[in-house]
């Protein structure tokens, strides 16, 4: 058996009668960078807020290291090790780099409202910054206010203090949404190389981002599994490539949908 890190069985979500996630059972495994794909309204989005607790399930269970999450809340998964990067970069724009990623370190510590306290007890944490700001490539930037960071960096920044949070699994939700190409290139690498020891579940519209780097692969559609595997077995998929375009004669892989 593989090694499963976080599993769903028949995880469902309706809203006033539509339903949106209809008994999705996922398996994602250890080490894996795993995406969820589909259509514009597929339900990506509404499964990864129930996997990240944002929403509770109408039905089914969510199972993360064997354990039962289903009725917890945000922030006990967070401090079991499944951390969310949000789809709008969550960073403080008037901090510098450097602070943005000290910031989520003292949220770690356990510190974060202890407003009386010295700023210099938190030159503590500057070298463990600085460090998470050298594996996203970001370290000449420590000193720039973020918000004259360019989109692409601000992503980078982003998981730097996602990993500052120390995950086990890290949750991505459309990484690579509105960057240019040189951006998307550069976020791709960075993905690739931070997943190294960790497992990465993330929701893409960009099949290249997707076909260059993933493990396996889940398509919904309409709520549901449609198919499951590698890229170049859902690529080949009739219900896949007519899910995206609307016709089994087109190539999936120019898709962006």
């Amino acid at each position: 058996m593989p090694d499963v890190i976080l599993e769903t069985r028949d995880l469902t979500k309706e809203f006033k009668g539509f339903t949106a996630v209809n008994q999705v059972s996922l398996q994602v495994q250890r080490g894996h960078i795993h995406a969820l794909i589909g259509p514009n309204g597929a339900g990506k989005t509404t499964c990864f807020n129930l996997l990240t607790k944002f929403l509770s399930p109408s039905a089914g269970r969510i199972l993360f290291n064997g354990t039962d999450i289903t009725s917890l809340k945000p922030a006990q998964i967070a401090r079991m090790g499944i951390i969310r990067s949000f789809q709008i970069s969550a960073v403080f724009p008037h901090l510098t780099v450097l602070e943005n990623v000290r910031v989520g370190l003292q949220r770690a510590l356990g510190t974060s409202f202890h407003f009386w306290r010295s700023e210099k007890t938190l030159n503590q944490l500057d070298d463990r910054a600085m460090a998470l700001l050298a594996e996203v490539d970001l370290e000449q930037f420590a000193d720039t206010i973020t918000a004259d960071l360019p989109y692409g960096r601000k992503r980078a920044l982003e998981i730097a203090t996602t990993l500052g949070m120390e995950p086990e699994l890290m949750l991505l939700d459309e990484p690579t949404q509105g960057m240019g190409h040189e951006d998307v290139h550069r976020v791709t690498a960075l993905i690739k190389k931070v997943a190294s020891g960790r497992t990465i579940l993330m929701v893409e519209h960009n099949m290249n981002v997707v076909s260059g780097i993933c493990d396996r692969i889940s398509v919904l559609q309409r709520g549901a599994v449609l198919a499951e595997g590698s890229y170049a077995d859902v690529s080949r998929n009739p219900q896949v490539i007519e899910a995206y375009m609307g016709s089994a004669d087109n190539n999936l892989a120019g898709a962006h949908g």
